[in-house]
């Protein structure tokens, strides 16, 4: 490692990877450091992944492809099932991915576009000068190292410490937080082309239990509770447990992955003087569904690019990096407002409420798969308090 770079980048997640990647090929000089030995390993995430906006800024590489997703199954607490996709010709296309490939991948990538890449390398503090980030403090193989930096990236997923160091608020209420378990089992039998979500507040409360299919009878198959939906000793894992013992008898666990989500929404600022976050490092989850490698990647390949143009303008100050945090907004901030209303809907519906609506719904034989807005327009038909209930903005955005 030299002793100063264009741009450090902390955590090689996706948002890491992809930052890295986009400075390094605007010519800038670029540290990627990941804390762990294994970049993608341990996998803390379901690895589904939407693929209309990520797309825009890389390949998918078919060797991390496990299977293509046209569909999600959405299942009520009495077991009524409905099916959400895209309605008309137009097919939705999303992946579930193994990460450990992926993620070694996204790596690769950055690294052959000329960013320096080190495993073994944890980031313990930023060099701020004059209230401006300048650098960043690092233990690779147990010896100590400052290096210094036009810009920092925190990348370094939910955990984020450059946002703290850089002085920004990253508390997490309990609220705002899921504990996540979830098994990669085999000998399953699961329809390949869907996931599956089962929601109510007996088998998941305040959250929900996923079965993502991985191809050749393997699957994810994983839970996560809102922290403050927890009660009376109840864990992720045994909920997790009975779910599989009833359902899937004859599943073998070949992994087991623990892990923590935000469904915060993003953080107000993520940005500041010589620094950006991406990633779930800016709570860049969505709400209601948890998922955050496509945003990660949009957020990633966004601050690269950014810092390509701070060198550029030999700028890096908090008013010029401010345009980062505009353009990932554009993309997401209307979806992400929608889901946080939802969220906050959902927490608030019995299962009783809830298997009202899927009854009532059932009735009107719509077509399937019926695509989202069209499932919330269709609710607010049966009950006009809903609109109330979801905010009439969510209908607009």
């Amino acid at each position: 490692m030299k002793d100063e770079y264009d741009v450090i980048v902390v955590g090689a997640g996706p948002a890491g990877s992809l930052a890295a990647k986009e400075a390094a090929k605007g010519g800038l000089s670029v540290l990627l450091i990941e804390k762990r030995q294994e970049i993608g390993d341990p996998v803390r995430c379901a690895e589904a992944v939407g693929h209309s906006t990520a797309s825009k800024y890389l390949d998918f590489d078919e060797k991390s492809i496990c299977t293509e997703i046209t569909t999600a199954t959405l299942i009520l607490p009495n077991g009524l099932e409905f099916v959400l996709g895209s309605e008309g010709p137009e097919i939705y296309k999303g992946y579930v991915l193994d990460r450990k490939i992926f993620d070694r991948e996204l790596a690769n990538d950055a690294a052959k576009a000329g960013a320096e890449v080190r495993v073994k390398t944890a980031a313990t503090g930023l060099i701020i000068e004059n209230g401006q980030v300048c650098g960043v403090k690092v233990r690779h193989l147990g010896k100590e190292k400052e290096i210094r930096c036009k810009i920092v990236i925190g990348a370094d997923g939910v955990e984020s410490k450059v946002g703290k160091w850089a002085g920004l608020d990253t508390t997490l209420k309990l609220e705002d937080i899921e504990s996540c378990v979830q098994y990669l089992v085999s000998g399953v039998s699961i329809k390949e082309s869907d996931i599956r979500i089962n929601i109510g507040n007996e088998v998941a409360p305040g959250g929900y239990l996923w079965e993502f299919p991985k191809g050749n009878n393997k699957a994810n198959i994983g839970i996560g509770l809102l922290g403050s939906r927890v009660k009376n000793g109840a864990r992720p894992i045994d909920c997790l447990n009975k779910f599989i013992e009833e359902k899937y008898p004859d599943a073998k666990i070949l992994e087991m992955h623990f892990g923590a989500d935000p469904v915060s929404s993003y953080m107000e600022k993520y940005y500041g003087n010589g620094f950006m976050l991406a990633g779930d490092a800016a709570r860049m989850v969505d709400p209601i569904t948890g998922g955050g490698i496509e945003t990660a990647i949009v957020a990633g390949a966004l601050a690269g690019q950014r810092a390509v143009e701070a060198v550029e303008a030999n700028d890096f100050s908090e008013k010029f990096l401010k345009e980062y945090q505009k353009r990932w907004e554009k993309e997401y901030k209307n979806t992400f407002k929608r889901s946080l209303i939802l969220k906050n809907f959902a927490l608030g519906l019995t299962d009783e409420i809830a298997n009202q609506y899927a009854t009532e719904f059932k009735k009107q034989n719509i077509k399937e798969p019926i695509g989202f807005d069209s499932l919330i327009k269709a609710l607010t038909k049966m009950d006009k308090t809903l609109l109330l209930k979801l905010g009439i903005s969510l209908i607009k955005s």
